[in-house]
């Protein structure tokens, strides 16, 4: 079924890779319910939310594409559906999951038209790489904040507060240090799984430490229990909102698709050439396939209630253990399911384990920086741009948005218009006049 050996591989060595991919990316299970919880949302229903999810997505993109790619809720999509959509956007997040379905479906149709390539073309790289680069930094962030390290906006800055700083508050940060280094060293080594042994370590750690007088980390209720409700999730979708609200919902989804195809794409390139599954011309044979089951995942998850599903670049040490086939992500799938019966040992990690994960992760995604070419700052100033205002705003949507303006404006202003694709143009002005009323509110 999965052509073995015109791959070049075995059962052992796809299952052996299988559990390689799963503990490099099983970190979600602990950090998607933290950041999607912030909304209000039932925090154990969301890990089982984001395992279904994750199993789900995994098999499709199994099964249609024989690719060794997994799937789960994306982070960077997550603290977009959080912290701007619920959070600055006041959207409940029954609303945010329609939003989420609907761009769901949209990319579907995207997938499965030339409208795909029409959309990657008109973006140019350096805001691609500036898109990825501010989310990854705006995670990052978020880890540091949910360490108490930031205080609240002030109105869209942080302030450092080390005047507020209490005995309490220490502990944690120590620990989620001594994750950071854990990880680090791990990561040095090519350990595989470090951010979820890192989560582990510190979790552990966290019963032996005290903070306000407290463990970092309670005691679980049980080790092993039937997985948690979906009940206070499932199909829980104010489903027209986006068109009882088209004019201020409009921008949300736009990002979502933009975010979700820039990711999907560049992850399934990326772990697609180092398994040597491209074409002579360097194209991915079945990447509509791919980009629908990454789409049809984003819906269903939607329905579980959780943030986009997407491909993760995790999936490539899975590669780098032999994987070749599509029987990975069967495996993968199957240990997302396992993990549901451990969801009051999830439950219980604390933010201190979290946010060496959220940061790790942040830096990961700035690496893209260094591609940028910087003896073109008509093209690096407006990347740079959407870097700084994704975080200080704690804004994704109007990060990007102003991004695009500027690099429209430099591009007209000194006579580079031909670097302008005309949809990037049409988003340009649309943009605009989003801002010009957000400003004027």
């Amino acid at each position: 079924m999965f052509a073995l050996r015109n791959h070049h591989t075995t059962v052992a060595t796809e299952i052996l890779a299988g559990l390689t991919t799963f503990a490099a990316m099983a970190y979600i299970l602990a950090v998607n319910p933290a950041i999607l919880s912030i909304t209000g949302m039932d925090a154990a229903a969301l890990v089982t939310a984001t395992a279904l999810s994750a199993a789900i997505g995994s098999v499709l993109m199994g099964l249609l594409t024989n690719y060794p790619i997994a799937l789960a809720p994306g982070m960077g999509l997550n603290a977009f559906f959080t912290f701007t959509i619920c959070g600055q956007m006041e959207v409940p997040w029954q609303g945010a999951l329609a939003m989420v379905f609907w761009n769901g479906v949209f990319f579907l149709a995207l997938s499965l038209t030339a409208l795909r390539e029409k959309i990657v073309r008109a973006i140019p790289d350096a805001l691609k790489t500036g898109i990825q680069a501010g989310i990854g930094l705006f995670i990052a962030v978020v880890g540091l904040k949910n360490l108490g390290i930031f205080g609240d906006p002030a109105p869209g800055f942080f302030a450092l507060r080390p005047g507020t700083w209490s005995a309490s508050l220490l502990p944690p940060i120590l620990l989620a240090t001594g994750g950071i280094l854990l990880a680090l060293i791990l990561m040095r080594f090519r350990v595989a799984g470090a951010l979820l042994l890192a989560i582990g370590a510190v979790t552990v750690a966290g019963f032996f430490v005290l903070s306000g007088g407290e463990p970092v980390t309670p005691s679980p209720a049980a080790v092993v229990a039937a997985p948690a409700s979906l009940a206070p999730l499932f199909l829980e979708i104010d489903w027209w909102y986006p068109f009882r609200h088209w004019e201020t919902a409009w921008i949300a989804v736009l990002t979502l698709v933009f975010v979700d195809l820039f990711d999907s794409i560049g992850t399934l390139i990326g772990v697609s050439r180092q398994a040597k599954l491209v074409d002579a011309e360097g194209q991915l044979p079945r990447m509509r396939s791919a980009l629908a089951a990454d789409a049809a995942s984003t819906a269903i998850g939607a329905c579980l209630g959780t943030s986009p599903v997407t491909s993760y670049i995790e999936s490539a040490t899975g590669v780098q253990a032999g994987g070749r086939t599509g029987l990975i992500t069967l495996v993968v799938a199957a240990c997302f399911l396992v993990a549901m019966f451990f969801h009051p040992v999830i439950a219980i990690i604390p933010a201190a384990a979290v946010a060496p994960a959220l940061i790790i992760v942040g830096a990961l995604m700035m690496r893209g920086l260094g591609h940028l070419d910087w003896r073109d700052l008509r093209a690096t100033i407006p990347a740079l741009a959407i870097v700084i205002l994704i975080p200080l705003n704690f804004q994704i949507a109007e990060g990007i948005a102003a991004g695009c303006v500027l690099y429209t404006l430099v591009m007209f202003l000194t006579g580079q218009w031909k670097r302008v694709h005309p949809v990037l143009a049409v988003l340009s002005v649309l943009f605009a006049i989003k801002l010009g009323f957000d400003i004027a509110r």
